[in-house]
């Protein structure tokens, strides 16, 4: 059971309500990127993330949200976590809806490691929401004890 803290970072896109105002996009939007150092962990890696996207719309939809993980290592991207889920956005009052995720990933062993967060919607919505804020990544790595160095 990894036990030892090797590295913690956060990005904060927007750190408060109503800090930003950008459209929600198909394509898949960074809101979040950090490097972990990890040259100093045992052989036992494991990585634990979780972010969060705030969204608000003035009309009624079920809008799709869709947040993804990618971890790179080296020149290697690989996605390593993708939820959805289908927010009732908007009453016609300007209302705002909250998507957290949190996850693990135990990724092969680096020297460093990046993690990204992204949002989307699908393609064909009718109304399209806004990223509001707050928005925020976290992602912290750790591993059993490592080897002393002699």
């Amino acid at each position: 059971m990894p036990n030892f803290l090797v590295d913690s970072q956060e990005d904060q896109n927007a750190a408060t309500a109503g800090s930003i105002s950008i459209p929600a996009s198909t394509t898949p939007a960074l809101f979040g990127s950090v490097v972990l150092d990890t040259s100093g962990a045992g052989t036992t890696l494991q990585v634990h993330f979780s972010a969060t996207v705030t969204l608000s719309a003035t009309i009624t939809i079920l809008a799709p949200v869709t947040i993804t993980i990618v971890r790179t290592i080296g020149a290697v991207a690989t996605t390593v976590y993708t939820a959805t889920t289908s927010l009732p956005i908007g009453t016609l009052l300007l209302t705002t809806d909250v998507f957290t995720i949190s996850g693990i990933d135990v990724p092969p062993a680096a020297d460093s490691i990046t993690y990204e967060a992204f949002v989307s919607i699908p393609a064909g919505l009718a109304v399209i929401p806004t990223r509001v804020g707050p928005e925020s990544f976290q992602v912290t790595a750790y591993s059993d004890t490592p080897a002393p160095v002699i």
